[in-house]
This record gives C-alpha cells, sequence and structure tokens, in this order.
C-alpha cells in the first residue's frame, strides 16, 4: 500500500472511532454484574443504570455473570468488544483481591480493563464483643497483645475483605487472633452474641441492627475516610496508619474503549449518584457514593492490588 494511502486509511478508522464515540450510545448498553441475582450489586446496577438510560436516551440492560467470586462476569467483560458497550459493574473482590490469593487468572487487570469510575466506597466496620472491655482501637491493641493467640476474627469466608482485615490487623497492629471464617455475616454476628467471637470486620449494613441495639460495639472504620453512614465513627488509619480495606463497587469497561466513551460513563455515573434515591439505597447497602475520574480509580486499582499482594502473601492466603 501507497504510504499516502495507507495514511488515509488510518485517518479514516480514527474519524470512524471519533465519530462512533460522540454518537455514543445508539444502542442498548449492556451492565454486566458479576455477583447473583437480587444481592447489593444488582440492586445498585439496576438504580444507576436506569439513571443513566433516562439521561443518555438508550436502555441500560443489567445482565447476570455469577460465580468464581465475581471472576466469571469479569472475564466475559475483559473479552468484550471495547466498544462501550459491554460494561462491569465492578467490585474490589475480582479486581483486587482475586488476582492477589489466585495462581492462573484469567484476566490482568491493568492490562485487560479501562478504569471508568468507583462508584460507592465500601466501609466495613470493626465491631467488638460488648463483654471485651475497650472502647476505642488503641485499647483494643493493647487488650490484644495482652491476650496474645487468644482472641478470635470472625470473618465472611476465606480470602474476603473481612478475612484480609483480620489479617492487616494482624500486621499493623502487632497482635494475633484465630481466624475464624464463615458463609455471611449472620452466623458471625450470631456466635459474637454467643460469645464464641471476639472480633469481626463486617459490612456496615449488615450489622447495623446489633450496632443500634447496642448488642456489639462498633470501633471504627476501614476506609482513609469516615464513612457518611457512621460519620462518628472514627477511621482504623487515624490509630493505625496504612490501614484501608474498602469494599469498593465501581465501573470497568475492556481495555482499548475510547476515552471519550469512557468520559462519558464517568460522567453519567458522577450525575446519576446525585439523585436522591440512588443516595438513599446507598446509604441503605451502608456504601458512599464516590464518582471520581478514571485516573482516580486506578491509582485505587493499583494500591489495592499491591497491598492485598502483600497481605496475601505474608498470610499465605490461597484459593483454588
Amino acid at each position: 500500500m501507497h504510504f499516502r494511502s495507507f495514511l488515509a486509511v488510518l485517518a479514516a478508522a480514527a474519524f470512524a472511532t471519533g465519530a462512533s464515540a460522540q454518537q455514543y450510545p445508539n444502542k442498548p448498553v449492556h451492565l454486566i454484574n458479576p455477583w447473583t441475582p437480587a444481592g447489593p450489586a444488582e440492586l445498585l446496577t439496576r438504580l444507576v443504570g436506569m439513571k443513566m438510560a433516562e439521561s443518555l436516551g438508550q436502555p441500560f440492560i443489567v445482565e447476570n455473570k455469577p460465580g468464581a467470586n465475581g471472576t466469571i462476569g469479569a472475564t466475559f467483560v475483559a473479552k468484550s468488544a471495547p466498544d462501550g458497550y459491554t460494561i462491569l459493574f465492578s467490585h474490589v473482590g475480582p479486581m483486587a483481591i482475586s488476582p492477589a490469593v489466585v495462581d492462573k487468572m484469567p484476566y490482568d487487570t491493568l492490562k485487560d480493563f479501562e478504569p471508568v469510575t468507583q462508584v460507592a466506597s465500601g466501609a466495613l466496620v470493626l465491631l467488638v464483643r460488648n463483654d471485651i472491655p475497650i472502647t476505642n482501637l488503641k485499647e483494643l491493641v493493647a487488650y490484644g497483645k495482652a491476650n496474645q493467640g487468644k482472641m478470635s476474627c470472625g470473618s465472611v469466608g476465606p480470602a474476603s475483605t473481612s478475612h484480609l482485615a483480620c489479617e492487616l490487623f494482624h500486621i499493623l497492629g502487632g497482635v494475633q487472633t484465630i481466624h475464624v471464617p464463615y458463609k455471611g455475616s449472620a452466623p458471625v454476628i450470631t456466635d459474637m452474641l454467643g460469645g464464641q467471637i471476639s472480633i469481626a470486620f463486617l459490612n456496615i449494613a449488615g450489622a447495623m441492627p446489633q450496632m443500634r441495639a447496642n448488642q456489639i460495639r462498633p470501633v471504627a472504620v476501614t476506609t482513609l475516610k469516615r464513612s457518611g453512614v457512621l460519620p462518628d465513627l472514627p477511621t482504623m488509619n487515624e490509630t493505625m496508619p496504612g490501614f484501608e480495606v474498602n469494599s469498593w463497587y465501581g465501573m470497568m469497561a475492556p481495555a482499548g474503549t475510547p476515552k471519550a466513551i469512557v468520559q462519558t460513563l464517568q460522567r453519567e455515573v458522577a450525575k446519576a449518584l446525585k439523585a436522591p434515591d440512588v443516595a438513599e439505597k446507598l446509604k441503605e447497602f451502608g456504601l458512599d457514593p464516590v464518582g471520581n475520574t478514571p485516573e482516580e480509580h486506578a491509582a485505587q486499582l493499583r494500591a489495592d492490588l499491591e497491598r492485598w499482594g502483600k497481605v496475601a502473601k505474608a498470610a499465605k492466603i490461597k484459593v483454588d
């Protein structure tokens, strides 16, 4: 091909890409939820998708593709066309934790996706059994060191955010507890009330009834910023620098998606998060709205991949 002809082909391709991005979306967009139907992730995906559909004039269709801790849905999106019509409603689990604990991942978080935005920040809350005589994190660390290896830390399962929070507490606090995994937060709370579990890091919404009834004691939240749901509770980081566990939800597109489309998606998510009904549903789930830039979300991804890689290695956490 003549050099000028080659340049003309490149220019035409670039123009076509730019034109398609400017017209985006001109057909339905598929939002992939990698978790089970009817859970918080699907409900939040539908709520945000509905607002985006109203604003952009095209349907945003939620498809549930659960399995393998979210990696099945994530893999589907990673292998989809980078045209903005197949988007992942992502989570820290398949994006940053699974790469740290699974040997053979079907995708590379940083190479196979374009970060769009962090939709919501998900703080865990550190809970302590009522009969343990502490009221803050500093006292808990002192108590733990005086009872080294005697306390137990309940989690919702191996390699979950609640498990990794226990391990990060061991590393940064110099306190060793016995990790006790469960299948969900309800049995953790039941055993805390029954005196079998000392502490736990759990989703705020799941433990709210017991906190309100003063049946278990909240000590701190795990995000770097205080939670809007529990604004009076300090962060772990305020006493234990470097402690961050953010069970965030985000939005990601296949690698190579045009920047203009990514920017459109980010702008529309940020707009949707300001709607009163979306804000109310987030609060119900114990989440805080974010809607940050693609660059900011990418930075969070890199930080989480590094953090959980180190924690998983130190605690020797591996899952099949």
